[in-house]
């Protein structure tokens, strides 16, 4: 395919594709519209389904519904767009239902300015749903990353039958930038793991697994879901031995792994005792801040951009605040990560930096808090 000159929504459209997705519902929302556009060009003619929900409500229930065929599905929103999207997200995690959900956001709180970046949903992502149970959010840097971290995403959401965000920006998804497809890091794509043989409960564990074996809806064997808590075989208890078993499930097969799925890059300079962490667009500018502040002044800065947000690869910061005495996390948000990374390296100096005002955080602007801050 050679050298490409898109956006980052396109870029998470050929992941998807690349990674099977067959399935893929939205409503138009500035700036996760390209996306769907893009969807809508590639994957009707790969044999793939693309639906205009008549809201956002309407367009994640159709992907939850493909998802319980058996098909790979995705989505994508931005803004209020990921508010009306909560109920649905519960239900996706009451009912091991894989789902990439791609997050384009934007300036807010509410409709905010649809053409103005932020990173004002990292919290949401997590927390937006009834329960509290853990998803799996992923952030991408630049182009390449839209790419293979949609890759991920799809076999994330496959591996362990749970919600996966794309936590993109305006920035990201709606700027080109050109692109070797031919050198892209291309995963192995992942399917969910079918059941075989021996009779069919949809919720029942094989020894060792945290995850239950799969069956489309519409087969030739019975198939229950439900979004109310329930046992093995898929029907409602109030059984508080059976409910408190399920919740402990299900957030412990997603953050007993979360090392298998640590995605990151990490500029370790050499005597430094500052580092930088951060994560999405805003990374790109702390790179060429810790470039600048090593050439004018002599004085390394280590930068670690993460890639997996939620759960919190607590492991990663420890190794990566070794010997360090300062940490600066910068967002593009008024803090909305910051409290995670002083609650891992508890003792440390984590001071923060960030703006929500729809303007890219400059090098200078990190340079100057790390040099003056």
């Amino acid at each position: 395919m050679g050298f490409l000159f898109i956006d980052g929504n396109q870029a998470v459209a050929m992941g998807a594709l690349y990674a099977g997705c067959r399935f893929f519902a939205a409503y138009p929302i500035t700036p996760a519209s390209t996306l769907f556009t893009a969807m809508l060009e590639k994957l009707p003619a790969a044999g793939g389904i693309v639906l205009q929900g008549e809201d956002e409500i309407a367009a994640i229930g159709y992907c939850l519904g493909a998802s319980m065929t058996g098909m790979k599905v995705m989505t994508a929103t931005s803004g209020p767009g990921i508010s009306l999207y909560s109920e649905n997200i519960s239900f996706a995690i009451a009912g091991e239902i894989p789902i990439v959900i791609v997050n384009v956001m934007r300036q807010g709180p509410s409709t905010g300015a649809a053409t103005l970046a932020a990173d004002g949903d990292v919290q949401f992502m997590r927390w937006g749903c009834s329960g509290g149970l853990p998803v799996i959010v992923l952030a991408p840097v630049d182009l390449r990353d839209c790419f293979t971290l949609t890759v991920q995403a799809f076999n994330l959401a496959e591996r362990f039958r749970c919600p996966v965000f794309l936590a993109s920006n305006k920035e990201i998804g709606m700027t080109r930038e050109t692109i070797d497809l031919e050198k892209v890091e291309k995963p192995a794509v992942t399917d969910r793991t079918l059941h075989t043989s021996g009779p069919f409960l949809p919720f029942a564990l094989t020894e060792g697994e945290d995850v239950p074996a799969f069956l489309p809806i519409g087969g030739s064997v019975s198939v229950r879901q439900t979004s109310s808590t329930h046992g093995i075989n898929g029907y409602i208890t109030t059984d508080p031995s059976a409910i408190q078993a399920g919740v402990e499930r299900l957030q412990r097969k997603i953050e007993s792994q979360v090392d298998s799925f640590t995605f990151f890059d990490f500029e370790r300079s050499e005597g430094a005792r500052t580092l930088i962490v951060t994560y999405g667009v805003t990374a790109r500018a702390a790179k060429a801040a810790a470039a600048a502040i090593l050439t004018e002044t002599g004085k390394p800065v280590s930068v670690l951009a993460l890639k997996t947000l939620w759960p919190v690869p607590e492991q990663l910061l420890l190794e990566a605040a070794e010997g360090i005495e300062r940490v600066l996390v910068v967002e593009m948000n008024l803090g909305q990560y910051v409290n995670e990374v002083r609650r891992v390296l508890c003792g440390k100096r984590v001071d923060f930096y960030g703006t929500m005002n729809g303007r890219l955080i400059t090098p200078g602007e990190i340079m100057r808090e790390v040099l003056h801050g």
